[in-house]
């Protein structure tokens, strides 16, 4: 009788044991599940934007595309050596921004001038943002005092790259017809997408004259925006047609002209698109004319490059 005795109570023990074993497993399984933090949300990244969106709408920063942080590069300018798809020597000049990677400005020269024009009228010290000097031009010029850009945000720094057309400057000799150039501004797009501290997704192009149809004209897979100050079809390529297949492929074409410089402020007219904007004022000159600074535009002229860049860049507004 006591065997049974001990046999019964042996058993109520084991029931026990074995329900502690199957209620304790679950319990500290939920309170951790429970206590840890919810997921992060996947980044989606900002909606496409166009050149169209009015310049006050606020746009989002973009998914960088590299890794942040890194340190700076001097802010002396590195000269580059490069060449056409031709073999044609080139030569520009590398300005690094207080970033790391950054977004490139890539300037096209003028006629009139070269890649030093840029420096002179200030241009290249005002996108770098970092205190530069702005050297005098050494014989007199369109314009022989720097025009006197509206400071940028401190935040707000970008890489430049100023080079010469071939016949212009330290680049090789021009001995064709004016197509070439557009071989010229394609590769240094290029050129500038492989500079070190520079975001490859973030090339843009801004240019005057012949540069202002060479940003448009040479805009290749590097380029992803393109504003022109007083085009001309100067390198026998329709403006309005190199617009409309830049267009196409999304990238924004923005045009700056004046009624005074009549072909500029008719070609600017005559192009179309959906990412397409045109600034004219009512007087001004040709392309780097636009900077001297009897001629006092309103809105100033700095205003309509940094509504582009802010556009391209997809960078917030102020």
């Amino acid at each position: 009788m006591k065997h049974k005795y001990y046999l019964f109570i042996l058993l109520i023990i084991v029931l026990l044991l074995a329900g502690c074993s199957q209620t304790a497993t679950p319990a500290v399984t939920v309170t951790d599940t429970v206590d840890l933090p919810p997921a992060a949300p996947t980044p989606t990244g900002p909606e496409p934007t166009s050149s169209n969106t009015p310049p006050t709408e606020t746009a989002q920063p973009p998914t960088p595309t590299a890794e942040p942080g890194l340190p700076p590069l001097p802010p002396e300018p590195q000269r580059i050596e490069f060449q056409a798809e031709d073999g044609t020597p080139l030569v520009g000049y590398y300005y690094p921004a207080a970033i790391n990677p950054a977004p490139v400005v890539v300037l096209m020269h003028w006629a009139a001038g070269d890649h030093t024009d840029w420096l002179y009228v200030g241009m290249v010290a005002w996108l770098q943002n970092r205190g530069a000097e702005i050297p005098a031009p050494p014989e007199l010029r369109y314009f022989d005092t720097p025009y006197p850009f509206a400071p940028l945000p401190e935040d707000l720094s970008f890489g430049v790259f100023t080079f010469d057309f071939r016949g212009y400057g330290e680049s090789g000799p021009h001995n064709g017809p004016q197509s070439d150039l557009v071989m010229d501004a394609r590769a240094a797009y290029t050129t500038a997408a492989t500079l070190p501290g520079v975001d490859p997704e973030r090339v843009a192009g801004i240019g005057a004259s012949i540069g202002s149809d060479g940003v448009v004209d040479g805009c290749n897979e590097a380029c992803i925006g393109a504003l022109s100050l007083g085009p001309g079809s100067w390198l026998e390529m329709p403006y309005p047609e190199a617009v409309t297949a830049t267009d196409e492929l999304g990238k924004p074409a923005w045009c700056v002209a004046a009624e005074d410089d009549e072909r500029g402020f008719q070609t600017c007219r005559a192009a179309t698109g959906e990412h397409y904007y045109a600034v004219v004022h009512p007087s001004g000159g040709h392309a780097m004319q636009l900077f001297r600074l009897e001629n006092n535009l309103q809105p100033p002229i700095e205003e309509a490059i940094l509504d582009y860049l802010r556009l391209v860049f997809d960078l917030p507004q102020e």
